[in-house]
Parts: C-alpha cells; sequence; structure tokens
C-alpha cells in the first residue's frame, strides 16, 4: 500500500514529540504522513489535500487497521502552501496524539490502535521530507 518514503525500527513511545519538516512540491495535489507500528496498519493518517478526492485545502485524517480504513476526521484550517516547507509536530499521550502545525493551529486525532509505542513512519504523494526527530 505505501509507496513512498518508509522508516523503520524507529522507536516513537508516549510521552514523546515526532518533529517532521518537509516541502510540498510546487504542483502537488495531496501528501500523506502515516504513523504505526508495522507496515500493514496505519493508526494516524495524515493525508493534506490542496485539490484531490474531491477535496481542496482540506487536511484528512484516519486509521487503517485490518485491511480497512475507518472513520475519516476532517480538519478545519490549512497550514499548507505548494512549494513552501511545513513543519508538523506530533505529541503522543496514551489516549490521542496532538499534532501543531507550522503556523501553531493544531488538532487532536484519538490514538485508535492503542500502543504505547509505534516503529513506523511513511510519507507518500507529492513532498519531500528533509527532518525527521524523536525527542
Amino acid at each position: 500500500m505505501m509507496k513512498g518514503m518508509i522508516v523503520k525500527n524507529m522507536s516513537f513511545k508516549v510521552g514523546q514529540t515526532l518533529t517532521i519538516v518537509g516541502t510540498p512540491k510546487p504542483d502537488s495535489t495531496n501528501f500523506a504522513v502515516n504513523l504505526g507500528p508495522d507496515e500493514k496498519d496505519i493508526t494516524m493518517h495524515i493525508n493534506p489535500r490542496f485539490d484531490a478526492h474531491g477535496d481542496q485545502n482540506t487536511i484528512v485524517c484516519n486509521s487503517y487497521q485490518g485491511g480497512n480504513w475507518c472513520e475519516e476526521q476532517r480538519e478545519g484550517g490549512f497550514p499548507f502552501r505548494q512549494g513552501e516547507e511545513f513543519k508538523m509536530t506530533i505529541s503522543f499521550t496514551p489516549s490521542e496524539f496532538q499534532v501543531t502545525w507550522s503556523d501553531g493551529s493544531s488538532m487532536n486525532f484519538p490514538n485508535r490502535i492503542g500502543a504505547e509505542k509505534y516503529s513506523v513512519v511513511s510519507f507518500d504523494g507529492d513532498v519531500r521530507i528533509t527532518s525527521i526527530e524523536i525527542k
């Protein structure tokens, strides 16, 4: 399912923060950041859509478990611009992820799988990732 860059065997645990810096391509329609326990399941799928799947300037979040997508969560606000660098900071608690964007806005997404550690982050679509840091 994942076709882009994959980081495996990392250790992102409850209480830590994952910071991702990247730049959507100038003609980007959408891209995705996926966080999960393995390459098959995704506990948090963040999909900024410039113009894709019938959405414009929308962030769609979801989970993928047991071969099926769960219920989508759509976020208001859209802090992304094609060709401009973004920073996303993901704070991890036992019950949820709090994602803070470059412009200071934020969103929460439930930890649907419920694990206390995730080991895979992947990226797909029209984006160039320049930095990944766990603290």
